[in-house]
Parts: structure tokens; C-alpha cells; sequence
């Protein structure tokens, strides 16, 4: 998030020089966006590396990608928008789904499986809320804008965890590791954030959730590939239960 401040920063530069201030960018705007940043960006993503420390890629992205079960229910508790009986039949599929591939891992390692999905699905919570309410601040100031204050507000949280936990004296990072850093930081975060954002401003949080459903996909593909992860037909058919459970929620005729 350091790395990717000063990308954020030049973009909101650019953005202030190309024209004229936005008039939905308010003080009052502001703090919620900033708050936004918090639970979308720091908060969500500090939740998935925590958890991710403790079980498989295969099993965090499948826990992650429940967000838009939770998105609905938060839809339902606060606005009181109806629940339907796909949402009930989807929510029965998907998680008995998660059930197979814990149970799967848990058979294989046994340790702190419970913990490191507790954790992702937190962190899923916090996404469901950003997603919920992002929406209408993106149309009023524009993904661009959205997305440069949003992760500015990210990264300074980011960073004020780090002076508070990290021991910075014995941190040593390598010539690789920065490259690998610097991809992070491009391919990863920002040409990301910006294509999340205008996706949700463009087809709505529901519409990028079925195109979303690609992400456990390729990250399955390449955690078995590059890191050798288990694979079996019980862990597949928790796979298939969890992205079918997702398509029949959220995708439309």
C-alpha cells in the first residue's frame, strides 16, 4: 500500500487539474469514502491475509467469494428488502459447498481451519458492506475519483498499522522481492481497484459477481499449478456447489 499511495495520489493530482471539482465531493462525502476505503480495502483485505496464513488459496478465495450471500442478507436486515427462495436454496448449495472443501482440508491438515475461514468470511463481511454502499458514491463522483480516495484512505490506514506493529529495524526485503512487490502493487491492487470499480459503477455489484465467479476459478487453477495445493473430487464438487450457489443468486435472465 506504501508503493501504491504515490499511483493514487498522481491520479487524484490529474484529476484535479483536468477540470472542475466535483459538486458531489463534500467534506461530509469524503469521510464516508474514507470510511469505505477502511472496510473495502484495509480492513477486507488485512482479514484475507490473515486468514490466508492459515488455509489453502482454494479455501480462502471459495470462503471470499460468498460476499454476495452476505451483500443480500445485509440488503435484508437493513433495508428490508426481500428475501426469496433463491436466495435460501443458493445460500443451502454454496455453503454446503464451503462444508466439503473445509472438511477436505480439515482431513488433510487439521489446524486452525475454523480460525483462517472465520477470518476470510469477516473479511467477506466487510466487503459485502463496502460493495452495499459504494455503489451510489461511485456514481456521484466517478470511478476514478471513488477509487483514488477510497484506496489513499487504504493506504494510510495501511500504513498506520504498520508503524504501530511492525518492527521496521528487521525488515529486509530482497531485489526480488520488490519486484514481485511491484507487480503486486500494478496488477494486483490498482489496475484492479480501478476495474472493480467502474464494473460495479457500470453493471451493478450483482452483474460483477457473475464475472467474479472466474476468480476462485483461475485462483484454484493456479494454487494446485504453482503451489501444489491438494486436489481431489470432493474438493471439486465443493467447487462446483459454491460457484453454482453464487450463479443461481445473482445471475438474471
Amino acid at each position: 500500500m506504501a508503493l501504491s499511495l504515490p499511483i493514487y495520489l498522481g491520479i487524484l493530482a490529474w484529476l484535479h487539474l483536468r477540470g472542475p471539482s466535483n459538486p458531489h465531493f463534500t467534506a461530509k462525502t469524503l469521510s464516508i469514502v474514507f470510511l469505505l476505503g477502511f472496510l473495502g480495502y484495509y480492513l477486507a483485505s488485512l482479514l484475507d491475509l490473515m486468514g490466508l496464513e492459515l488455509i489453502s488459496a482454494q479455501l480462502e478465495r471459495l470462503s471470499l467469494f460468498t460476499y454476495p450471500f452476505l451483500v443480500t442478507l445485509i440488503g435484508f436486515l437493513l433495508f428490508k428488502q426481500p428475501v426469496s427462495r433463491a436466495l435460501i436454496m443458493s445460500l443451502i448449495i454454496s455453503y454446503s459447498g464451503l462444508w466439503i472443501v473445509m472438511s477436505q482440508e480439515l482431513q488433510l491438515t487439521a489446524n486452525n481451519v475454523w480460525q483462517g475461514v472465520g477470518l476470510v468470511l469477516a473479511s467477506a463481511l466487510s466487503f459485502a458492506f463496502y460493495v452495499l454502499f459504494s455503489r451510489k458514491f461511485i456514481k456521484n463522483l466517478g470511478s476514478l475519483l471513488f477509487t483514488s480516495l477510497a484506496m489513499i484512505a487504504s493506504s494510510i490506514f495501511s500504513l498506520a498499522h504498520g508503524v504501530v506493529v511492525l518492527e521496521w529495524s528487521e525488515l529486509v526485503i530482497s531485489n526480488s522481492a520488490w519486484f514481485w512487490l511491484g507487480m503486486l502493487v500494478l496488477f494486483s491492487t490498482v489496475i484492479p481497484s480501478f476495474m472493480m470499480t467502474e464494473a460495479i459503477h457500470r453493471i451493478g455489484p450483482a452483474q460483477t459477481g457473475v464475472v467474479g465467479m472466474l476468480g476462485p476459478v483461475f485462483t484454484i487453477g493456479l494454487a494446485i499449478y504453482l503451489l501444489n495445493e491438494p486436489f481431489s473430487i470432493m474438493i471439486a464438487l465443493g467447487v462446483l456447489m459454491v460457484l453454482l450457489g453464487v450463479m443461481n443468486l445473482i445471475i438474471k435472465k
